[in-house]
């Protein structure tokens, strides 16, 4: 373990009041003599990264698609880098980042931290799309929105808003499974599609789990719902997804204000048997909020995970 990670691990014990998760038989290829690795993962909505080439041919002022200059552009990937650094992370989940043009530009600034990159892109001209940023390598790759029917309360049938991203990781030489989403808007609002994303992703993320007993299986994106929500509701239910941040006081968990008011629409759920979650480790960075980086706050937690 790298002296950086050695501190890292004393101090969230220290802060967490708690002891490493015991290491369990079933976790295969443990090795009783290492100590857990802590992980620190992270979603943050970069709101509208946008590159320099109109794609959907409707650009104006007042569209949705908009077109920076370059020194636009150059100034927003650094301003969202910079958020990035600052969070230390082990892996970023991003949620509207429009094309690799973007992704590659905050890869490049961020070289020295994060080794792999990948962009869930939907293809659409002018889209907003999910992407993931890590420390290790990226083992597999796995698609969900096209290959996964969903199906509202009414019987109607629709798709994941946006690409339903599910990442295979080895940071060092720890598994880590990440799932990169990012639900329907309630502008104009459906939400029986959100609650059917939210059905299907627990599906899927529960199965990933099982497949995989005892690597850390984290979903984490801008779920556009708050706690208590019928689509939160579906991704707990059954004991199925675990939200980190549930253990904070209420108005620390808020990732975006509306009309005034503090919601918590951004979240990190975890699928692991045992759980590897730092209790109290959640937190809501509440940088500035500006045109520059986003209208929302980065969330970040730990997880320990046996090796």
């Amino acid at each position: 373990m790298s002296p950086r990670r050695v501190l890292l691990f004393a101090s969230l014990l220290a802060l967490a009041g708690c002891s490493a998760p015991p290491v369990e038989e079933s976790d295969a290829g443990v090795d009783a003599g290492l100590e857990p690795l802590p992980v620190r993962i992270g979603t943050f909505n970069t709101r509208l990264f946008f590159d320099t080439v109109c794609q959907s041919g409707q650009c104006a002022a007042g569209d949705f698609e908009q077109v920076p200059t370059q020194a636009e552009f150059d100034a927003r990937a650094d301003a969202v880098a910079g958020v990035l650094r600052d969070l230390s992370l082990d892996v970023a989940v991003l949620q509207e980042v429009e094309t690799q043009a973007g992704l590659d530009a905050l890869s490049t600034r961020l070289s020295d931290v994060f080794d792999s990159a990948v962009l869930g892109d939907i293809g659409t001209a002018g889209s907003v799309d999910v992407a993931v940023l890590a420390r290790g390598d990226i083992e597999q790759v796995v698609l969900h929105r096209d290959s996964t029917p969903l199906f509202r309360p009414d019987g109607s049938r629709t798709v994941f808003a946006r690409e339903f991203l599910e990442v295979h990781l080895r940071l060092g030489d720890v598994p880590v499974i990440v799932f990169a989403a990012h639900f329907r808007s309630k502008v104009q609002d459906d939400p029986g599609r959100r609650l059917a994303e939210a059905q299907a992703a627990r599906d899927l993320v529960t199965r990933a789990a099982a497949a995989a007993p005892g690597v850390l299986t984290v979903l984490a994106g801008d779920l556009n719902d708050v706690p208590g929500s019928p689509p939160l509701e579906a991704l707990e239910a059954n004991g199925g997804l675990g939200r980190v941040a549930k253990d904070l006081p209420r108005a620390d968990q808020a990732t975006y204000v509306f009309n005034g008011n503090g919601e918590a629409i951004d979240h990190l759920l975890e699928a692991t048997t045992p759980q590897r979650y730092v209790p109290a480790s959640a937190v809501v960075e509440r940088v500035p909020r500006s045109e520059s980086t986003s209208d929302h706050w980065p969330l970040r937690a730990t997880f320990l995970v046996p090796r």
